[in-house]
């Protein structure tokens, strides 16, 4: 075909190319590409040139803005640090009444409470506090030294059978693979802790078996567990009377108990948490408790 050659419908050139009878058209690029491009190249330019860009030997283009987001960042780490002393050190300075008493300052710890919570004790405890099993039911059970502040507080300090040199050391023991009962005696005694929170067991018991799984529990138990089953937070022994079962109540779970002993562990948090953060802690446990009807 000639070059040069006009086309009749969109009154193009063609550019002297065919493939089976389609003519290739001379179209130019569209203006408005071109201003794009240019625009493009212009912002691009203009970014290298303002803004940390383009690396060397020794470092890298600072750019003439001057801009460093690691500074940046510091300076919010910094201001963040400095907003949070304004109530961290309220939280160090006042005591747990005041504290639980100010809403605002509740709310705060509800909400760092939660973080630290879900950091470092929802793995064993449950997201929700309310245990899993081997673990304790924080929210709705009895703890096992007392519920008072300071106490909790401690507690998650030194831990239970911890690393601490102050730990507390709390453990069941081993009555029928130390041999200190017999079969006979672990069997009538489980039926009768079993009936203490269990009152179908309880009526299906006879009372002969219940009489003598009490003198079994009084001689052997009772220094732990208290003398009605209640326990006893001097020793950290938990209530058997309730229905809060941190390794279950079926006769399977409470045997294996008495049989083999338990010896459950709490990591001493002293040393890898702050003193304050032990104690936001502390407060939002005893929070959850409190909004359990």
């Amino acid at each position: 075909m000639a070059l040069g050659e006009r086309d009749k419908f969109s009154g193009q050139m063609t550019t002297g190319h065919e493939w089976n009878g389609i003519k290739e058209l001379n179209t130019p690029v569209p203006r408005a590409i071109w201003v794009f491009l240019l625009v493009a190249t212009l912002f691009a330019v203009t970014w290298t040139v303002l803004n940390p860009s383009w690396p060397g030997i020794n470092g890298y283009f600072r750019g003439l803005l001057g801009v460093d987001q690691r500074t940046q960042i510091a300076q919010i780490v910094q201001q963040a640090q400095m907003d949070r002393a304004t109530w961290t050190s309220r939280i160090d300075a006042e005591d747990f009444a005041a504290i639980q008493a100010d809403e605002p300052l509740m709310n705060i710890v509800r909400e760092t409470g939660q973080a630290l919570f879900g950091d470092n004790c929802a793995a064993c405890h449950g997201t929700n506090a309310l245990g899993n099993p081997g673990f304790p039911n924080l929210v709705h059970a009895p703890l096992m030294w007392g519920d008072d502040p300071e106490i909790v507080a401690e507690t998650i300090s030194v831990g239970i059978n911890g690393s601490s040199p102050d730990t507390r050391f709390a453990q069941m023991l081993a009555f029928g693979r130390d041999q200190m009962l017999d079969t006979a005696d672990i069997n009538t005694v489980v039926t009768y802790v079993q009936a203490l929170s269990q009152p179908d067991v309880a009526a299906a018991t006879a009372p002969d078996i219940l009489a003598a799984g009490a003198t079994i529990f009084a001689d052997n138990c009772a220094a732990c567990h208290g003398e009605t089953a209640k326990g006893m937070t001097d020793t950290g022994a938990p209530d058997l009377t309730d229905e809060f079962w941190t390794y279950g109540s079926d006769r399977a779970a409470i045997r294996q108990s008495v049989y083999a002993g338990r010896t459950g562990v709490m990591p001493s948090w002293e040393g890898r948490l702050s003193p304050t953060e032990i104690k936001l802690l502390a407060l939002y446990v005893l929070d959850l408790r409190a909004g359990t009807p």
